[in-house]
Order: C-alpha cells, then sequence, then structure tokens
C-alpha cells in the first residue's frame, strides 16, 4: 500500500504536468483554429472588394492566410509539449527549399501568374503585346498559364513567367490611340496641295476623332519623293479600322489629283558595280 502511495505521489506532478499541457493545447489549437477562421474571412472580404485583385486568386489569398496561422498554431502546440521547434523549423525549411527547388519553374510561373493578377497589367479581352513576339487579344490569366488569341485567329498559350518578364504593351487600356499614315509624293508635284488634300481627308473621315486636331507632315526627304505623314486620333476599338481605311484613301485622293506614287530610283551602271569617276577625278 505504501508503494502504491509512492508511485501515485510520484505520477501526480507529472500527470498534472501534462494535464495542464494538454489542456494549454486543447486551447491553443481553438483559439488559433478561431483566429484563422476568423482571418480568413477577413481577408478573402478584403480581397473580394479589391478592384485590383482578380477573384481567381480571392480562394488562394485566404488559405495561405488561414494556412499560415495554422502552421504557427501547430508549432506553439507541439512547443508545449517540449518538441524542439526550431530544429522542426529547420527541417521544414529544408523540406520546402528542396520542394521549391524542384518545381522551381512551376513555382516562378505561380509567383508570376499572382502577380499578374494581383496588379492587373492585363485583363481578359485586351489587346496587348508581349515582349513584340506575340500580339493579340488575351482570352485567360490563370495561376500558371496566359492565353491569347492572335490577329489571324491563332491561340497561343504562354507560361506566366513569360508574360511576366516581358515588356507588354496593352492597347486597350487608354479609349483613344494615335495613327500615322505615310505617303510619299514626287517632287514635281505641288506639296502644299498635296497637304492640302490630305488634311481635308482627315477632316471628313468619320472615323477621326476631332480632338486632337488631325494633321499632316512632312517627315522625310527620299531619293524619289516627298514622304507626307497624315496623322490622326481614333477611339481605341476603331484604330486599326481606320488605319487601314486611311491606307486605301489617301492614296486614292493623292492620285485623283494626279499625283501618283514615285517609281523607286535605281542606278545602275554597265559592267561596273561602283559609279564612274567624275572627270576631275580620272586625271589623279
Amino acid at each position: 500500500m505504501d508503494e502504491l502511495l509512492k508511485d501515485v505521489n510520484a505520477w501526480t506532478p507529472l500527470a498534472l504536468a501534462w494535464g495542464s499541457n494538454l489542456l494549454a493545447a486543447i486551447i491553443i489549437l481553438i483559439v488559433g483554429w478561431w483566429v484563422s477562421a476568423a482571418v480568413g474571412r477577413a481577408v478573402g472580404k478584403a480581397a473580394s472588394r479589391s478592384p485590383r485583385i482578380d477573384p481567381t486568386i480571392v480562394p488562394m489569398v485566404r488559405s495561405v492566410a488561414v494556412w499560415a496561422i495554422r502552421i504557427f498554431t501547430l508549432i506553439a502546440v507541439l512547443a508545449r509539449f517540449g518538441v524542439q521547434t526550431a530544429s522542426l523549423i529547420a527541417v521544414l525549411g529544408a523540406a520546402g527549399l528542396a520542394i521549391g527547388l524542384a518545381l522551381q519553374g512551376t513555382l516562378q510561373n505561380i509567383s508570376a501568374g499572382i502577380m499578374l493578377l494581383a496588379l492587373r497589367p492585363l485583363r481578359a479581352g485586351e489587346t496587348i503585346s508581349v515582349g513584340g513576339n506575340y500580339e493579340g487579344t488575351v482570352q485567360e490569366v490563370g495561376l500558371f498559364l496566359t492565353r491569347l488569341t492572335l490577329a489571324d485567329g491563332i491561340n497561343v498559350t504562354l507560361p506566366n513567367s513569360t508574360v511576366w518578364n516581358a515588356t507588354l504593351i496593352n492597347y486597350s487600356r487608354h479609349t483613344r490611340r494615335r495613327l500615322d499614315v505615310a505617303a510619299v509624293v514626287r517632287y514635281g508635284d505641288d506639296i502644299d496641295q498635296a497637304m492640302r488634300i490630305l488634311k481635308d481627308l482627315l477632316d471628313k473621315h468619320p472615323l477621326v476623332l476631332k480632338d486632337p486636331a488631325p494633321t499632316v507632315l512632312v517627315t522625310e526627304y527620299r531619293d524619289n519623293g516627298v514622304v507626307l505623314v497624315s496623322r490622326a486620333w481614333a477611339e481605341a476599338a476603331q484604330h486599326w479600322a481606320l488605319t487601314c481605311s486611311l491606307r486605301y484613301e489617301v492614296r486614292k485622293a493623292l492620285d485623283a489629283a494626279g499625283m501618283r506614287a514615285p517609281v523607286p530610283v535605281q542606278e545602275s551602271w554597265a559592267g561596273s558595280s561602283k559609279p564612274p569617276a567624275a572627270p576631275g577625278d580620272a586625271a589623279h
């Protein structure tokens, strides 16, 4: 009986210590899980209300916030039972590093996708140019891939890291776009008359905006003529239609006024690829 009492007395402090640790661990778990759920809801609501955050990543943002708190909660629970959390964190860090190295390309695409969805340099339905290599309409921006439809109807799928690291030109963010259409007039033609004809064409074209006002500029002197540029502004949605229309109408208006397109000048010398020497040079 005495030995039983001794055993009970010996185990009582240990049982009380484990009991208190267990109770504390349960309380930490309950509080941690409750806090994580509350923070997840708050982060989800804030992210869904933000116009800069795509709805696609709202669940992921909420999950990251929730599980970050839960992981710290679990580490705190283990610490109550004497587990060396420093070594555990080191092991988890090493495992995370190994996984990160193994999935480096995939993680790059995910991180780039998050940045694209959060900062929104492009949206579905917008026309963009990616690094000068691909130009088309955005169909979808996902966590891994971005899908474009080119002007000729071809679908292109690009890794998000490629899109994020490239120079992006977004043609749809502004409601108006400028365009330049060049035409060459021969030196024998009346340049002032040609400029008046083109200016009148721009003023009367239904797709040309009045403000900023259209203008005609002399931009270059070539061997075969003078380059005139018809510069105008259009609604972004009408930019391509106006460009094609002016390329046709400008040449048509100049031809109607008798100002034909000049023939390219090409000089050739019989029996030699070099021009003949001037008379004065032959003496030297």
